[in-house]
């Protein structure tokens, strides 16, 4: 089959990114074996791709050389064949979810990871949903505990993460601001932002609004930069907001969250999302009944996951970027 292999951690994905020729993978008999139509990238993507911060070697991913087979974990495609132990799924459902080194052909996977596709969206649509869905979802719902009436501010509203986090607060009856630079103004109005500030010509912790909650998706901003723009008792959950720092990255500014949370009104954090089902369940449900589209800025062949990274790498995306395979 074909598929993205990856010998050695690099910035560049140009340098470390190939299209092989590799056997098809085997299933244990508690996986899955998914015909992968489509596949997503996102900031994850880059990291496991790179070995950066370092910290991320550290976890798992492999010390001087990656153990993944390819950095890709989105997917949307269909079920090939199922383990014995495999209950709830068979050959030819349609699916979406997460596992690693969906940049190829087929891909074994985990049924707690996988959903039935949304039956409203193409493969290349719903791929563009699990890791960038899940995040925004338990942004809001779990750590931004957005309620109906409140006041909500997403910085970075344009790109994967940021036009989920917009739609579904609005689900949840937030008035919602969306923050993003000027080419992407029409974008974050269009997923459904009752308000849309340009940083470039506004700040929005310029004393004139607050908002019970602050989803920081990007722009690395100071926390007390934030903490002005939130109400007394406000939530602030930071998402991204990353820098090059090759041992922290930007979690230093997370760290710095959580132990400040304590010792003042406001309850400030970060959380690393958790792949599961339910959540992607909640997701379908969500699509489904019309209250969230992905965005998808363009698609990509197989061949070139590694253009596709370095145009999310320019910070020009509107939404998701997406491999079709």
């Amino acid at each position: 089959m074909k598929s993205i292999v990856q010998e050695q951690y690099g910035p560049a994905p140009e340098g470390v990114l190939r299209l092989a020729q590799i056997d098809k993978p085997t299933i244990q008999h508690d996986e899955v074996l998914v015909r992968v139509h489509a596949a997503s990238v996102d900031r994850g993507t880059w990291h496991v791709m790179a070995g950066l911060p370092y910290p991320i070697r550290v976890a798992g991913f492999g010390l001087r050389r990656p153990k993944a087979a390819n950095p890709g974990r989105s997917l949307a495609g269909t079920v090939e064949a199922v383990g014995t132990d495999v209950t709830g799924l068979k050959q030819g459902d349609e699916v979406f979810g997460t596992s690693g080194g969906s940049f190829a052909e087929y891909v074994c996977a985990r049924p707690d990871k996988l959903a039935p596709k949304p039956a409203n969206l193409s493969f290349a649509q719903a791929a563009a949903v699990p890791i960038s869905g899940l995040t925004a979802l338990q942004a809001v719902r779990d750590h931004g505990q957005v309620q109906a009436g409140q006041k909500v501010l997403v910085v970075g509203a344009s790109g994967g993460v940021g036009t989920f986090a917009v739609q579904i607060a609005k689900a949840y009856g937030a008035d919602v601001t969306g923050v993003c630079s000027t080419a992407k103004v029409d974008t974050v109005r269009a997923v459904g932002a009752d308000h849309v500030l340009d940083y470039t010509r506004e700040d929005f912790a310029d004393g004139r609004h607050r908002y019970e909650v602050i989803l920081d998706i990007g722009g690395n901003r100071r926390l007390s930069h934030l903490r002005r723009a939130l109400t007394p008792r406000g939530r602030l959950v930071i998402v991204g907001g990353e820098t090059d720092g090759r041992w922290l990255g930007g979690t230093d500014r997370q760290l710095r969250a959580h132990l400040l949370s304590p010792f003042v009104g406001q309850t400030l954090g970060t959380f690393v999302s958790p792949e599961n089902a339910g959540d992607l369940m909640a997701l379908r449900e969500l699509i489904e009944s019309g209250k969230i589209t992905p965005v998808v800025d363009r698609t990509y062949p197989l061949g070139e996951v590694a253009a596709a990274i370095r145009h999310m790498l320019e910070g020009q995306t509107r939404g998701k970027l997406v491999i079709t395979i």
